[in-house]
């Protein structure tokens, strides 16, 4: 039987029953309030976000939280309460992010617009990000309607709007990019400078327009920990790609 694409098709409530779903591939799946009994499970490799996961009986969502938070204490310091907390997370997200792009630096260019196993190539992901402060900082929290930069990269499942850009296949160097993404960075950095936990408490003004999020009054402080969070995430992912374009390329 050749390989099936299921693809924005809506399975929620199927039931499954003595199928071989061996070697499947899940993206963009949402799988909230999924049971499984008489499963077998072995080999499989999970990543997103997960909560409320229990396995034989055992929640193992604030196991795997822990483990994550052991092996690199940085990332609890990803999930601030005042403003002071902020800061320090904002500091850790810049020299994070600048040591990883001074290790792309030394790949050959044409690399850092390679996909692996079908994620954002290096540059989409920095380009992503300058999509996720526009649509955030600049437009949530500073009010600015229509924020965006040419450059920038909305995530695949959102729905498009024809005066937001969303060129998924530009090929800008690195430099060009980086250009952009300190100009917002900047942004953020002077956005934290002057936060205080009195704002923190605050809800935005809502902002008409065509984007993602809806115009809501939104809390500022989970603004800023979405903020921290796309980074922390996404830099993530770009050191993991990173690993595999190396290890590739090593005789």
């Amino acid at each position: 039987m050749g390989e099936e694409i299921f693809e924005h098709r809506n399975l929620a409530g199927a039931m499954f029953r003595e199928v071989n779903l061996r070697g499947a591939r899940f993206r963009e799946a949402d799988m909230r309030d999924v049971v499984m009994r008489g499963v077998l499970l072995a080999h499989v490799d999970i990543d997103g976000e997960v909560a409320d996961l229990r396995i034989n009986g055992v929640d193992v969502a604030p196991l795997v939280e822990a483990e994550l938070d052991r092996r690199d204490p940085d990332r609890a310091r990803m999930r601030p309460t005042d403003a002071a907390g902020f800061r320090q997370a904002w500091d850790i997200v810049e020299r994070r992010w600048a040591e990883t792009v001074e290790r792309a630096r030394g790949l050959d260019p044409e690399l850092l617009h390679a996909s692996v196993d079908g994620e954002w190539s290096f540059i989409q992901t920095l380009r992503h990000l300058v999509h996720a402060t526009d649509v955030w900082i600049n437009r949530v929290l500073l009010g600015d309607p229509r924020p965006w930069h040419p450059l920038g990269l909305p995530f695949d499942g959102a729905d498009p709007h024809p005066e937001m850009p969303w060129d998924r296949e530009a090929r800008p160097t690195l430099d060009e990019v980086l250009a952009v993404r300190a100009e917002r960075m900047a942004t953020v950095r002077r956005v934290v400078a002057d936060l205080t936990d009195e704002r923190l408490g605050e809800r935005t003004t809502p902002v008409e327009g065509p984007s993602w999020p809806p115009a809501d009054a939104y809390p500022v402080i989970e603004v800023l920990s979405i903020v921290l969070n796309e980074e922390w995430q996404h830099r993530v992912y770009a050191e993991r790609d990173l690993d595999a374009l190396t290890s590739t390329r090593t005789p």
